[in-house]
């Protein structure tokens, strides 16, 4: 795969699901931007935020093993430039139309087919087994990100009261009322180099923001209760990007495990799972829906009743968007279980977190959790 331009567009939209976010509950904010207002020459994906828009080039290059540069125009000096059209573009306006339509003519509308159904990473679907092991050996993973109920399984609620425990109690959880932290973050590709600075600031019951500085600026991301934000210079196409739909409500999650004393009350259709190994850990797994239809998977350690990891899934128009996040280093903050670490992996990027330092119960400005304002990158010498 070619990583030289995947790298850098891919870097460019780093962070943009980071699961770090903030919240202020505000007047009424502007509506986020569908994809055809922003972007020149949008045919087939359109009615979609210009987040969503970008998460799915994520997918299509997941998909296809593929690298920005692969459909795109090699200058991408100009977000215009990557409008140029091209007989992959065209191809691929096809194959959306092609997908849709097997969708609602087999499945009801339901989103059964999705590019990596048939790519499975590689630019062109196989016609074959071709390695005859796959049939022999491991069963592969269930390929559906939505679990039924397991049958002899502990119930969502016994699990979710574990892991408050595990945190310290629901009476200590309630008397953490805010906390900043600092420390430092790890990009994807050549940003893995730069030393950047991080920045938390929350709030509960759920404000949460996140600075991160780098050399192009200032990355922040805010969460409003209702709004989502991502100011962040040369890395995306609006200054700033407000997240919308399921993606918005998806989002939430951080803020709600920022402050996970109502995390029961956070999503609905609670079901469990059968358990499963993360990160060489046996984890009981649990999921349930957020208000507008996202799914979110919450792995919890089975010895310490921690939350190992956490996945959420938004539909998109080629298959469903999927952010994942890794906890680590528990440590013991004002009597709360707290982690030090932790790693977001997303369709087109990675990033992560290690925190050195968080004050407890410190008087938080209200101005960081508002929308945050354009960053501009610093002159170049």
């Amino acid at each position: 795969m070619k990583l030289g331009l995947r790298r850098r567009l891919l870097g460019a939209t780093t962070l943009l699901f980071v699961c770090v976010l903030s919240i202020r509950v505000t007047g009424q904010a502007p509506a986020p931007q569908m994809a055809e207002d922003v972007f020149k020459n949008v045919t087939v994906l359109k009615g979609i935020t210009v987040s969503e828009f970008m998460a799915t080039m994520g997918l299509f290059s997941a998909s296809l093993g593929m690298s920005c540069q692969d459909c795109h125009a090699a200058d991408d000096s100009k977000w215009e430039n990557f409008a140029v059209d091209n007989a992959r573009k065209r191809m691929a306006r096809r194959m959306i139309t092609m997908m849709a339509e097997i969708n609602k003519a087999q499945f009801g509308g339901r989103q059964m087919v999705t590019c990596y159904s048939c790519h499975r990473g590689a630019d062109r679907p196989r016609t074959g087994v071709g390695i005859l092991e796959t049939l022999y050996g491991p069963p592969p993973e269930n390929p559906n990100y939505v679990i039924a109920q397991a049958p002899n399984m502990p119930t969502a609620e016994s699990i979710l009261d574990k892991y408050i425990q595990a945190l310290g109690g629901a009476q200590r959880l309630a008397a953490l009322t805010s906390y900043t932290a600092t420390g430092k973050s790890v990009g994807y590709g050549p940003e893995s180099a730069e030393d950047r600075p991080a920045e938390i600031y929350a709030k509960a019951p759920n404000q949460l923001s996140t600075v991160i500085h780098t050399g192009n600026g200032n990355i922040t991301k805010t969460l409003d209760g209702r709004n989502v934000w991502i100011a962040a210079p040369l890395r995306q196409p609006q200054p700033v990007m407000t997240l919308g739909g399921k993606e918005l409500d998806a989002a939430k999650i951080d803020g709600v495990l920022a402050f996970p004393g109502q995390i029961k009350q956070a999503l609905t259709k609670w079901r469990t799972g059968f358990p499963t190994l993360v990160n060489d850990k046996d984890v009981d797994v649990v999921q349930g829906d957020t208000a507008d239809g996202a799914v979110v998977t919450l792995y919890f350690d089975q010895q310490s009743g921690l939350l190992e990891r956490h996945m959420r899934y938004t539909e998109s128009p080629v298959g469903p968007l999927v952010t994942q996040v890794d906890y680590s280093d528990y440590r013991d903050v004002a009597g709360v279980k707290m982690p030090y670490k932790f790693t977001v992996t997303w369709l087109d990027g990675r990033e992560q977190v290690e925190l050195t330092q968080i004050r407890p119960n410190v008087a938080v400005d209200a101005s960081r959790f508002a929308r945050p304002d354009p960053t501009t990158a610093p002159a170049r010498r």
